[in-house]
């Protein structure tokens, strides 16, 4: 089991952002091609409808009430059990808030436990925190909303993180999108772009026999290799066109995470904060291919909704579909040919039995 001590040196790093090598000129259509695919923030804020910083996380309640303390001697949410992890069997792990507070300011584990609840808002009770904030301007459209609660994907979670718990290095699922806004604490950041190689982003190269990939130590060991051999590289091999960015949030900051971007992140301090995936217009084509494939009863419903709010992006849909001779399980016509396939199949197997006992 590795020390926690170089933990504290990561308070002290500055930003890091190591720039690919100079790539050849790019003609007319590529650089359009290339606009009409970037998700960064700066684009993404270019389209919104506000023109002005938005302040919305400064006007929530959570500001106030978020705190650890409060969230400690809340009647109603101390005695919530919260989820904190999964055994090995894939479970839900959870623990009581009162119990759980008590572990934060005491635990001394390397890779401690770390409340990730998504199911708060079916609580009764604990619903109540979904009225201390809401969602930033320039995220609020989210295109899963169409399916409703119950059918779409988990998508929202508070969080409660003592110092050094994290997340390993992942991508958000269904191509989703992301903002992450810290009400308490500090956190790092590790972002890796989409063309990035996940056994890069990973480590796997720089991982020694014995050694794992938990928050702590992917950033306090995992990482300076990795940038170093990405320095040592030149920009050839597994580090051809290498860029990642390391950053720390602040209490009150918002990061946006676009969809397809590698992302970790460890805890510094005791933090409290809530984080919201979405689908925005712009990444649709990206999200109804994952989605598709990855929730099949879900998405021919999100279709149907999407021809009555959406038409265009319904279309859009169906014209993915039709290039990709994509076939949805659950469309009446698939369903129909199916069920007919099936039942000739049957047909054909009880008339062989019956051919042999003949």
């Amino acid at each position: 089991m590795h020390s926690v001590r170089p933990f504290h040196r990561l308070q002290y790093l500055e930003c890091t952002l190591l720039p690919p090598p100079p790539r050849k000129r790019k003609t007319s259509n590529e650089e359009k091609k290339e606009k009409d695919n970037d998700h960064t923030h700066t684009r993404f804020t270019e389209s919104s409808d506000t023109k002005r910083p938005d302040r919305t996380p400064h006007a929530w309640p959570a500001l106030d009430k978020w705190n650890l303390e409060n969230l400690q001697n809340d009647p109603i949410l101390r005695e919530r059990p919260l989820k904190c992890g999964e055994d090995d069997d894939e479970h839900s792990i959870r623990i009581k808030l009162k119990h759980f507070m008590k572990y934060l300011h005491n635990n001394t584990d390397d890779s401690p436990l770390y409340i990730f609840e998504g199911s708060f808002d079916e609580d009764r009770l604990a619903k109540s925190l979904l009225t201390d904030y809401r969602v930033p301007t320039y995220f609020n459209e989210d295109l899963f909303h169409l399916v409703g609660e119950k059918r779409r994907p988990p998508y929202r979670w508070f969080l409660v993180g003592p110092e050094r718990s994290g997340t390993c290095v992942h991508i958000d699922p269904l191509a989703t999108s992301a903002w992450n806004t810290l009400i308490e604490g500090k956190k790092r950041w590790m972002l890796f772009p989409p063309h990035v190689s996940k056994g890069t982003v990973k480590g796997k190269s720089c991982i020694r026999k014995g050694e794992d990939d938990e928050a702590v130590h992917y950033f306090t060991t995992i990482l300076p290799r990795m940038k170093e051999a990405a320095v040592e590289s030149g920009g050839t091999g597994r580090y051809e066109h290498f860029e990642c960015y390391e950053f720390t949030q602040f209490a009150g900051e918002t990061v946006y995470i676009p969809d397809g971007w590698w992302h970790a992140v460890i805890n510094l301090t005791h933090t409290i904060g809530v984080t919201q995936n979405f689908v925005s217009s712009r990444t649709f084509d990206q999200v109804w291919i994952k989605t598709r494939t990855g929730r099949k009863k879900m998405a021919y419903k999100w279709l149907l909704k999407l021809e009555d709010a959406y038409p265009n992006l319904a279309k859009r849909a169906k014209e993915m579909n039709e290039r990709d001779n994509f076939v949805m399980k659950y469309d009446p016509k698939e369903v129909e040919t199916r069920e007919h396939r099936e039942r000739k199949d049957r047909e054909r197997k009880r008339a062989k039995k019956l051919a042999k006992k003949g």
